[in-house]
């Protein structure tokens, strides 16, 4: 007789009719936060490319910017209205199609070649990125397959299956190459299988792989190494430190506690590199100075905390809180990695901050999730459904 864990047939009690729950209390709350984020992405955009490019460059910069924030929106809110099950159904057909576009934008003529990398697809003037369609497919698939604390007779299918697939997924998108992206796509999936309730123990030893496969895609490339050559070099003394780095610390410090004033920055004319996309956060301190980067800071924070919340009254490693709580995970874990690393915290790579970053594939695909996120906390899986029927039919 197979044990099965107690807190996977934990259930938690149906709310009295008439009382609201947390996900009804907490929503207003948790939009509230995302759509601060937006605003302040509308206006760190334009302030951060109005002066490196032509004025009219720069209004192209947030056109674009803007075009790809109502579309994400409009995705969102679509996503908010599909149930859990749904998502379970085609999360297998996502995955299958996040690794076909990830194939094809790896063939010559097809795949945009950028800075030495293909990674792109350009689509009637746009750029778009299947690596960041990845970041939700691939926990949606994982989760999918162990959603309510899988028993021990479903483990092999996790070996054999599920993380194959998803390392097939890393190893193209490593082959692009883009190997900041391949190493959050692992620590994304470690996020999933423990948020599904996969075994202690099997959890344990897949992250000590995963480990050894992050450093080896770390160490894949020369550039790679030296990257966290330069980065150590940092602790040395500045002059020492890769350029992108050196200038975004030079921006946050010429900042201080408040800011030269927004849209007054100096270094993001010509002297920081990607100052409206990865290094947006230097911008921030700049103009806003330490304080507008702990408001910052503070807001993802609080969007995690919230977004949690939603959830607090739904069954532990059902799909809907397993897929819920990693996707919040997800883009939380990418703001503060991209904070560190702008703040020479983490050594440096290519990760924009999520809903403020230009860039129109990670802000349609991080919108997607915050619809995502929404739809599983307003509407219960499907075997939440069951058992309140049950616990009916027993009353």
């Amino acid at each position: 007789m197979e044990h099965t864990p107690q807190s996977a047939t934990r259930t938690v009690p149906a709310p009295a009719a008439g009382t609201p729950r947390p996900a009804q209390e907490v929503l207003p709350a948790f939009l509230a936060v995302v759509f601060t984020l937006l605003g302040f992405g509308l206006v760190l955009v334009y302030s951060a490319s109005v002066r490196t490019r032509a004025p009219e460059a720069a209004d192209a910069c947030l056109q674009r910017h803007t075009f790809s924030l109502l579309l994400g929106a409009a995705i969102g809110t679509t996503t908010a209205f599909v149930p859990p099950r749904q998502w379970k159904r085609m999360a297998p057909a996502l995955l299958v199609l996040t690794i076909a576009l990830l194939a094809l934008v790896l063939v010559p003529g097809v795949g945009a070649r950028i800075n030495g990398a293909r990674r792109w697809f350009r689509v009637l003037g746009f750029s778009v990125q299947p690596s960041e369609l990845a970041k939700l497919t691939v926990p949606m698939y994982v989760c999918s397959r162990l959603g309510g604390a899988p028993q021990r007779r479903d483990e092999w299918r996790v070996w054999l299956i599920v993380l194959p697939l998803a390392l097939c997924v890393v190893g193209l998108v490593a082959a692009e190459p883009d190997l900041g992206t391949a190493a959050f796509l692992l620590l994304i999936t470690g996020t999933a299988l423990f948020a599904a309730g996969w075994p202690v123990r099997d959890f344990v030893l897949s992250v000590g792989l995963a480990a050894v496969l992050a450093m080896g895609l770390a160490l894949l490339r020369d550039y790679q190494f030296e990257r966290l050559v330069g980065f150590a070099a940092l602790w040395r003394g500045r002059a020492d430190a890769p350029y992108q780095l050196r200038q975004a610390l030079l921006a946050i410090q010429s900042g201080g506690w408040w800011g030269r004033g927004l849209g007054c920055g100096v270094l993001k004319s010509s002297f920081l590199p990607e100052s409206h996309n990865d290094f947006v956060y230097a911008v921030i301190g700049e103009e806003l100075g330490t304080v507008g980067l702990l408001l910052v800071a503070a807001l993802w924070l609080a969007l995690y905390i919230l977004g949690l919340r939603l959830f607090a009254d739904r069954r532990r490693f059902s799909f809907s809180v397993s897929l819920g709580t990693t996707l919040l995970t997800a883009l939380t874990l990418q703001a503060w990695l991209n904070m560190a690393v702008v703040t020479a915290i983490v050594p440096p790579k290519g990760i924009p901050l999520p809903l403020i970053s230009y860039g129109g594939s990670s802000l349609v695909c991080s919108l997607a999730m915050i619809g995502i996120v929404i739809g599983l906390a307003r509407s219960p899986d499907e075997g939440e459904h069951r058992e309140h029927a049950n616990s009916a039919a027993m009353c």
